[in-house]
């Protein structure tokens, strides 16, 4: 009776565990649908559907005979309430789950700090009006920020997810070689995603008629500063591509065969990102393009978080 008893309340304690980690990974995943549904207010020009307004849209809780742009931004702001809630039960289930010093209560409390950054910043981008047709260098500095801190929650819920599955923690100490090594590339993804949220918005704002038009509109010294920076972004983007497809193989070629196939999967998303830079480039940045792209570089950015801490981790715990 012991015996079986025992066994059952491992087998509860594992489907818990497979619970907790699913929850985590779906949470994750919707995420990652509103902040490119974000992308979609941005693009549309719809961030002031609620006017100067936050929380409420339009002094309303819920807006009345709503138009179009108000209809996208509350959706938003909805579907960014209900992500918050869902960071927050996975920080209390964590807690619950997990024994102190778990990677994974580390993990999940950093992915809710961020979430409420980002709701901060979210709400400074409209009650200090930089939406719409607000073409300011503060606008373009918030939307790099936003950038950053959206890049930093997608990466906490990533580990949260990654270590509630039983991924390894990371090895105390660490190798101070391959440290440096990440965190340069580390650095470079987020300028190269910081460009390109700040040639998003200049695409938004300044859309090219044509190849020709934008080519000369960006070469132009008269030309709006934003439109001037869209050509830094390709630049970056390019560099960053190719330096990280090479030190990821690099890095992992004495790694164990894990490393190796999540340094494949950062090439292979490196390479696609590349590729659908191009397409936005040749396709003139259509709204659903931009969408696609924001969602390579976050699924390449994940790729790249989890390689890196997979690099780091402790072998024995990994065994």
């Amino acid at each position: 009776m012991h015996v079986a008893t025992t066994g059952w309340t491992v087998a509860r304690a594992a489907s818990g565990a497979t619970r907790l980690a699913a929850f985590a990974w779906g949470t994750l995943a919707y995420n990652l649908a509103v902040i490119v549904w974000g992308a979609y207010v941005r693009a549309t020009g719809s961030g002031a559907g609620c006017g100067s307004h936050w929380p409420l849209c339009n002094g309303e809780v819920i807006p009345r005979a709503p138009s179009v742009e108000t209809l996208i931004e509350y959706s938003h702001r909805v579907t960014s309430g209900v992500a918050l809630l869902a960071v927050l039960g996975l920080l209390v289930w964590t807690f619950r789950a997990k024994e102190p010093g778990h990677p994974a209560r580390r993990a999940a409390g950093w992915s809710t700090f961020f979430i409420l950054t980002e709701a901060a910043v979210g709400a400074g981008l409209v009650l200090f009006e930089l939406v719409a047709d607000n073409a300011s260098m503060a606008r373009a500095m918030f939307m790099a920020a936003h950038l950053v801190n959206t890049f930093l929650l997608i990466a906490a819920l990533a580990l949260t997810a990654w270590w509630l599955s039983g991924g390894a923690p990371i090895a105390r100490p660490v190798h101070p070689g391959r440290v440096l090594v990440l965190a340069a590339l580390t650095a470079l993804l987020l300028l190269s995603g910081m460009s390109g949220a700040v040639a998003a918005l200049g695409d938004t704002l300044f859309p090219a008629a044509s190849h020709a038009d934008g080519f000369a509109a960006t070469l132009s010294p008269t030309s709006h500063v934003l439109i001037r920076l869209r050509l830094l972004h390709p630049m970056i983007a390019v560099t960053a591509g190719v330096i990280l497809m090479f030190a990821a193989f690099r890095i992992a070629r004495f790694d164990d065969g894990l490393a190796q196939k999540l340094a494949r999967l950062v090439v292979l998303l490196a390479g696609v990102q590349l590729l659908g830079g191009i397409v936005n480039v040749l396709l003139l940045a259509p709204v659903w393009m931009q969408m696609v792209h924001l969602l390579l570089a976050d699924l390449l950015w994940i790729a790249f978080v989890i390689f890196g801490v997979q690099v780091l981790a402790r072998r024995d715990a990994a065994r």
